[in-house]
């Protein structure tokens, strides 16, 4: 439905939306097991007049991921209101319209959970742990590494039965406040599986316990370290080591990749061979028109991205514009590892992500853009839906692969 128009209640939609509120019914006699978020997570009394709201939101996400995948196409678009959702004449994937259309009407829009730091954590974790399908088989180790603060958790991903292969750092997203290794795992895996390299995700300390620049300081940190351990440590080849992550982690990656190349430019050091980039955070000062046309109801709001920045910059005393936050506002984006980019069509970050790639090409860096028009923000997350996630989140891991073959 086009921006503006309101669409009046027929009754095929209502025929439509019955079945999908009927749910609520079945609902009452599940037991909750993982809620979105948990009960104890929101710290809610039985009697709480949001808990049976809770309890509607954590089994709907839980049994209609499961069921996505196996729903036509066609029947996803009647289950939509029949209307495709079609914006900057790009049309949103059937399974993410569904997907979010349902969660709408339980009362679910964005990452942040009643601005509570628990409650948002424990909701996203609950959307990557009720993904469907087989765990995915590599050589999986949990280690940790030295870092500015203290030890870094992190894990260790190894194609089975694989040799010496490039070294992926991996930075998760989440706002640079919510995320883990675990909500990760399962697109670390194929990565790793698909790509056919090693991937080193890297669990750094989260706001607003720790207010930038602490992210900052522990993915370099992690980048450094790989690199001068990834032969003897892992049996990585020497010197192929790249950079990357999605959302907030693609923007660290930009960050480690700027970092690196000051480094050594005055100090000496390592620099990455790739920067890859999933529809990344480059510019804390920008209102975009993107930001404007999917601020809301495409999975991460505006509402998200200001509690994230909120959390970030809490006891901080680094400025908005600084690159450490601000990559694309670096006083010089030359010398830079080759960049493989991805934006999202109906992401409010989309825009920032196209200036990213458009600034590196003028400053003579190689970019990859790869323009994934029919998908939102957090895809690679759900690539087990299958659809238009599945095929966007092979297609970057495939573009990763070729271009780890030539660095």
């Amino acid at each position: 439905m086009s921006a503006g128009r309101t669409r009046k209640t027929s009754s095929l939609t209502a025929r439509i939306e019955c079945p999908l509120l009927r749910v609520t019914e079945f609902c009452r006699e599940q037991p909750m097991t993982k809620s979105l978020p948990g009960v104890a997570d929101l710290r809610l009394g039985a009697n709480h007049p949001r808990m049976w709201t809770r309890r509607v939101q954590g089994t709907v996400v839980n049994v209609g991921v499961k069921v996505l995948p196996w729903i036509p196409t066609p029947a996803k678009r009647i289950l939509s209101a029949g209307r495709s959702v079609i914006i900057d004449g790009n049309t949103l994937d059937p399974t993410l319209q569904l997907m979010l259309s349902t969660s709408r009407i339980f009362g679910v829009d964005g990452l942040a959970v009643d601005d509570d730091i628990v409650a948002s954590r424990a909701h996203m974790r609950a959307i990557c742990e009720a993904m469907p399908g087989p765990q995915i088989h590599v050589d999986v180790t949990d280690l940790s590494i030295p870092g500015p603060a203290g030890e870094i958790p992190a894990r260790h991903y190894r194609p089975s039965g694989g040799g010496a292969t490039p070294l992926l750092v991996f930075y998760h997203g989440g706002g640079w406040t919510l995320g883990d290794l675990d909500t990760h795992d399962a697109l670390c895996r194929l990565t790793c599986r698909d790509a056919d390299i090693q991937v080193l995700s890297i669990d750094y300390r989260l706001a607003p316990e720790h207010p930038a620049p602490a992210a900052v300081e522990d993915a370099y940190a992690a980048f450094v370290w790989a690199h001068e351990h990834a032969s003897d440590e892992f049996g990585a080849l020497p010197g192929r080591v790249a950079v990357g992550g999605d959302s907030a982690g693609g923007n660290l990656s930009a960050v480690v990749c700027q970092l690196a190349r000051d480094k050594a430019r005055y100090e000496g050091g390592p620099t990455p061979v790739l920067q890859w980039l999933l529809y990344p955070r480059t510019d804390f000062t920008a209102q975009t028109r993107s930001m404007g046309l999917f601020g809301n109801g495409f999975l991460l709001t505006k509402r998200d991205i200001d509690w994230f920045h909120t959390q970030y910059l809490r006891d901080s005393d680094v400025d908005p514009a600084d690159p450490r936050l601000s990559p694309l506002l670096a006083e010089s984006l030359s010398g830079l590892a080759p960049a493989l980019i991805a934006v999202a069509g109906f992401d409010p970050l989309r825009d920032e992500g196209e200036s990213y790639a458009k600034a590196l090409r003028a400053a003579g860096t190689a970019v990859d853009l790869r323009y994934l028009g029919s998908l939102t923000h957090g895809f690679l997350n759900l690539f087990q839906l299958g659809g238009g996630s599945a095929a966007g989140t092979n297609e970057l891991i495939s573009a990763l692969r070729a271009h780890l073959s030539r660095v």
